[in-house]
């Protein structure tokens, strides 16, 4: 399974949790090529890391990758629920 693939379940599974978060933002930024601190992927456990990594870099070969499009979904859904305290997606 891809990393893009990959990202998405476990931010549609995880919304709830910190790293989900992490992983939506990175999304995001680099959709809307806005700034993402970097320092914060080394907040990850391990796993979450590898898989931040893994999404930069499917998204350095493959830009155009029709799987972003769910994976920036779900990250503009974390992203509204932040905005507005909820907890689910």
């Amino acid at each position: 399974m891809n990393a893009i693939k990959r990202a998405r379940r476990y931010i549609e599974d995880h919304h709830d949790e910190p790293a989900a978060l992490v992983l939506s933002q990175l999304v995001l930024a680099l959709e809307t090529e806005h700034s993402f601190a970097l320092s914060t992927i080394y907040q990850l456990d391990l796993d979450q890391f590898e898989l931040a990594i893994d999404i930069l870099k499917e998204w350095r070969l493959d830009r155009y990758y029709a799987g972003k499009a769910k994976l920036f979904d779900i990250s503009l859904q974390m992203a509204a629920l932040q905005a507005g305290g909820g907890t689910q997606p």
